[in-house]
Formats: structure tokens, C-alpha cells, sequence
């Protein structure tokens, strides 16, 4: 019987893994796994030690916040591991929790593997050693991380994005404008302000301005924003009811990807998401906006000019980033306007989003599973 300890945190993280554990046990039915999971984990076999929401923080200032509690939960799980070893320690994402875990399993004879590199690439380069002392494998989800570790002699293995192997090449707009009743006459906007509570409540006034300054020069517009859960939803709708909103905005509970599948144009928060548009070939404009002093910190210790990932693929800035300062209706509504009405510069960001889509689509979980074999068999 094969033992994996695994901890991921936020609700990318549990998909990733959640989708590891389903290869992995299709291999080895009797493996068993435990440690810090989401639902889709769970579903898949996961024994939860601790939910991965209490990993969920976002921005320097929240994770000040908490803590105490996040160094207890962290102790708490180095010392069951360490008491009942696992083969092999998977840390999927939460890098900032992970990898101080990583390196004290490690420590006590445990492999350890990292799925979902950090973006040590992108900001706080001098990471790198803290890392290479802390696991014996980095998995990445994209080419360009691969020959960063190579660069600083990291076992690292390039396995591609399991979403990219989940999205198919497929236009399935007409579908999905079928499944929302989207009208026939009119363009229709995404509006993804996020996931995280304190992300929608940060940039969804903002949207919502942005929405008003595109509909009061194309009033054949209608805006689709998805709600990831009751709360947000209850919190979206009472908003709109308190600014007395008169945009055609509809509120979707849940069905992220089929609202992005409808659209024409998507205006969103960086963030995984910005992965999935590109996936789905959807032309979108990005922003973003943190407290003042996350931003600065940020800004201090970053290595890059861009926040969107698929603006880290080749040369090219291919989506359209305004942040903090300059992300405002303006700016974010004029982008959003061109891309409507150019269907060159429509044309041109899909086309490098496909090519982008073919470099990621490698069958990800089926090879991030072969290379943490490989390392136990070692």
C-alpha cells in the first residue's frame, strides 16, 4: 500500500490535486492519501486532516492576520507526517505554506515533491535556495518555469496544465449562449471580479462602473458576472440592488467557464482565471487592485512587468493589464470597446492563445503521477 501526504490550499489548488489523486489511484486503487484538502480531494479519497479554506488568504496584510493560526495548523501537520511518514509529500501550491513544510519533512527523510511552482521567476527571486533545500522535486505547469529551475539546479519536470488537457479546441460559444439565454442581438461581457470575498468586494464597483461606461456607448451589450458561492452571490445582488443598477446585468450562480464561453470580451481579475479565458480563447482585459501597502511590497520585490499569465508566454504582451491606479473605468472600458469592435486585434490574441493552449496540452496529472513514482522508486 502506497501512503501520500498532500496539502493544497485554495480552490485551484484542490482541483489540481483532486485530478492527481484520480490518476494516481487508477494505478494504485489501494494508495491512500491524507492531509490538508478541498472538496473535489475529498470526493477523489482524500482524508482531510485540516480543510484547505483555512489556507485561503490573500495579500501580505490577510496572511499578517492570520498567523498564529496558520504556523499551528502547519506544526500540527509537520508533526503527524513526521510521527507517520508517507511515502511521499505532495505540497500543491500555497507555496508560503508548503514549502516551510516541505523542508522539514524533507529534513526527517521524507520526499518531497512541489506541484504548481511558485512564481519565484516573477518576484522574490532570492526564494530559490529555500526551495532547493526543501524538496526533491519541483512539478511545473508551464515551459518557462522549467528552465528557470534548470538555470539554478532544481529537479524540476515540465508536466503541462491539467486544464489545458480539460478545455478542448472546440468553439463552444453558441452553447453556452443557448444554456444562459443570452438574447441574439446583443454582445455579451464577462464580468469575473474573483473568487475570494475580499477580491469582489475590491473590484466589483469597479466593474460595475466599467460596465456603465461601455453600455452608454454600445447599449446592444449585456454583462454576465458568476457568482462562485451563495455568499457572493446574496453579496453581489444586494450591491446591485443598493446602487439602484439599471445595466442588463445578470448574476450567475456558479458556471464560470460557461459564462466565459458565451462572451465576446472578458474583463477579470488576475488570477487563475486568466489562465481558463486564455484556454477557452476568449479575448479578455485584466486588472487588479490590492491595499496600498500590498501593492508596494509587491511592487518592491517584483521581477516582472506583467501580472496576466498569458502574458508570460514568448515576447509578446498579448492581454491588456491595468492595475491599482490605473485600473479605472475608463481605461478598462476603452479596452474592452476596441476589443469589441476589432476583429484584428480579436483575431490576433486567439491565435496566440491557441498556440499557447498546444504547448500546455500534455496530459498533465498522468505525468506529474510518472515523475512522483520515479522518485519514490529512487
Amino acid at each position: 500500500m502506497i501512503r501520500i501526504g498532500i496539502v493544497a490550499g485554495e480552490t485551484s489548488g484542490d482541483a489540481i490535486a483532486a485530478d492527481l489523486i484520480h490518476v494516481i489511484k487508477k494505478q494504485y486503487p489501494d494508495a491512500v492519501f491524507e492531509g490538508i484538502a478541498g472538496p473535489k480531494m475529498k470526493a477523489a479519497g482524500c482524508t482531510p486532516l485540516y480543510d484547505s479554506e483555512r489556507l485561503a488568504v490573500m495579500a501580505i496584510t490577510e496572511v499578517l492576520r492570520r498567523l498564529p493560526e496558520l504556523l499551528n495548523i502547519r506544526k500540527s501537520i509537520a508533526t503527524h507526517f513526521i510521527n507517520n511518514p508517507p511515502d511521499v509529500f505532495i505540497g500543491v501550491d500555497a507555496p508560503d505554506f508548503n514549502l516551510a513544510l516541505e523542508k522539514k519533512l524533507k529534513e526527517n527523510g521524507i520526499p518531497t515533491v512541489h506541484y504548481v511552482s511558485p512564481s519565484v521567476w516573477a518576484w522574490r527571486q532570492y526564494r530559490i535556495k529555500k526551495i532547493a533545500k526543501s524538496i526533491d522535486l519541483m512539478l511545473t505547469l508551464f515551459p518557462f518555469e522549467m528552465e528557470f529551475y534548470k538555470k539554478h539546479n532544481v529537479p524540476v519536470k515540465f508536466v503541462g496544465h491539467p486544464m489545458a488537457d480539460q478545455i478542448t479546441f472546440d468553439d463552444q460559444k453558441p452553447d453556452a449562449r443557448f444554456t444562459l439565454q443570452c438574447e441574439n442581438n446583443t454582445s455579451v461581457i464577462a464580468l469575473l471580479p474573483g473568487s475570494r470575498f475580499s477580491e469582489v468586494q475590491r473590484l466589483l464597483p469597479l466593474m460595475i462602473d466599467t460596465a456603465a461606461f461601455c453600455y452608454e456607448q454600445n447599449n446592444k451589450l449585456e454583462f454576465l458576472l458568476p457568482a462562485a458561492t451563495e455568499k457572493l452571490q446574496t453579496y453581489i445582488e444586494n450591491y446591485l440592488k443598493e446602487i439602484g443598477c439599471q445595466l442588463p446585468v445578470r448574476v450567475i450562480a456558479g458556471k464560470a467557464r460557461s459564462v466565459m464561453q458565451a462572451s465576446d470580451v472578458i474583463l477579470l481579475a488576475s488570477g487563475t482565471a486568466t489562465l481558463e479565458a486564455m484556454l477557452l480563447n476568449r479575448p479578455m482585459v485584466v486588472t487588479y487592485k490590492v491595499s496600498k501597502t500590498s501593492y508596494w511590497i509587491m511592487k518592491l520585490l517584483s521581477n516582472v512587468n506583467y501580472v496576466a499569465l498569458p502574458n508570460f508566454f514568448g515576447d509578446t504582451q498579448p492581454v491588456p493589464e491595468f492595475l491599482q491606479d490605473n485600473a479605472t473605468k475608463e481605461n478598462l472600458g476603452g479596452a474592452l470597446l476596441y476589443l469589441m469592435e476589432d476583429k484584428n486585434a480579436r483575431d490576433s490574441m486567439c491565435e496566440t492563445f491557441r498556440h499557447n493552449h498546444k504547448l500546455l496540452k500534455l496530459n498533465a496529472s498522468q505525468q506529474a503521477a510518472d515523475a512522483i513514482f520515479n522518485l519514490i522508486r529512487k
